[in-house]
């Protein structure tokens, strides 16, 4: 990858589109186990039910949310 704005390195500045309309499911699975806050997680929820309602996606974010929540914890 490029170090140019279109493709920065840091997986927090993904956009939930980004995240969530990858063109495999490889990348969405990354895109969805680097989100690192509840924040991004709850705007890539909300993308997800405005737009696409995947039931498979919509349980890798809960999944996803339940491991923030237990890290949280942890802390």
């Amino acid at each position: 990858m490029n170090d140019t704005p279109e493709y920065s390195q840091d997986s927090s500045d993904l956009s939930p589109a980004q995240r969530l309309e990858a063109p495999n499911t490889r990348l969405i699975d990354a895109g969805i186990a680097t989100i690192s806050d509840m924040k991004t997680l709850r705007a890539c929820i909300a993308y997800e039910n405005q737009h696409q309602q995947r039931v498979p996606i919509l349980r890798q974010l809960e999944k996803r949310a339940n491991e923030l929540r237990s890290q949280d914890k942890d802390d």
